[in-house]
């Protein structure tokens, strides 16, 4: 009898280290295996504050000031890298984009790439973007209390559509999810030892799966009552019921940075 305990304390063992070792390889930032799932196609133009951000690899993010892009800090971009707005075909040529470089990129000084905690970043153009019907600012949240579990939301990004698709949309994607309470979040169901969802952080997703931002979405907004009110930031997988996406949460400590960042600048 002590040696089958053995060897069922053996295979116990054996596959928490197979868990742990999936999880681990699971644990990805949106913008490397990420994209809209369980959506549909934007109505076009209808959200004229997003962004493409453009550099080695391609993030999203939001206008919220003329010359100011709110994105993920976990992109960190190159150099070279460029905003494009009033998109909402990736490829084709349309008469509403603006292309525009960026002067500055400037991560929230509490980022931890480890823990991906105040994934959020802020990119200064090198000059103010053309406001019109295709190019316009999005409102950020005034609301420093935690979002109510259970409120609906929206993600928009041009990730891809389907977890295996190696191809990204060319248009605009977005769907609505629905926020989960931090603490169920946190629990032995879902991410629970595999990654601490901090009071910075939002999850939202599907209780079934299958709703969810994804690769290519990072520094996209998660949009709630109208305002914006995070980042897409992080996930372990994509759709996954056990695993929903981590946002970014804009509170208190988030948003005065973003004010003193952009004071003076329209």
């Amino acid at each position: 009898m002590q040696g089958v305990k053995r060897i069922g304390a053996r295979m116990a063992l054996l596959f928490d280290i197979w868990l742990f070792m999936a999880i681990f390889l699971l644990r990805i930032s949106r913008d490397q295996c990420a994209d809209i799932i369980g959506g549909r196609e934007s109505i076009p133009h209808s959200r004229p504050f997003m962004a493409i951000v453009q550099g080695e690899h391609m993030c999203g993010g939001t206008l919220i000031k003329s010359k100011w892009v709110l994105t993920a800090a976990h992109c960190e971009f190159n150099e070279t890298v460029k905003v494009i707005l009033g998109a909402h075909s990736r490829n084709e040529t349309e008469r509403s984009k603006q292309t525009i470089a960026v002067a500055k990129q400037i991560p929230h000084p509490g980022f931890v790439l480890k823990t991906f905690d105040n994934d959020l970043m802020l990119l200064k153009l090198k000059r103010s973007a053309r406001i019109n019907r295709y190019v316009s600012t999005i409102k950020l949240t005034r609301t420093f209390a935690d979002i109510k579990a259970g409120t609906r939301c929206l993600v928009a990004g041009w990730g891809r559509t389907h977890m295996t698709d190696k191809i990204y949309p060319d248009r605009l994607q977005e769907v609505n999810v629905t926020v989960i309470d931090r603490r169920i979040c946190s629990d032995h169901n879902h991410y629970d030892s595999h990654h601490n969802i901090t009071k910075n952080m939002v999850c939202a997703g599907d209780k079934k799966g299958g709703k969810d931002s994804c690769s290519g979405d990072s520094g996209g907004p998660l949009i709630c009552k109208g305002k914006q009110t995070g980042v897409v930031s992080f996930g372990f997988g994509c759709a996954i019921s056990r695993f929903p996406g981590v946002y970014a949460r804009l509170g208190k400590n988030q948003l005065d940075w973003i004010r003193k960042i952009t004071r003076g600048y329209l």
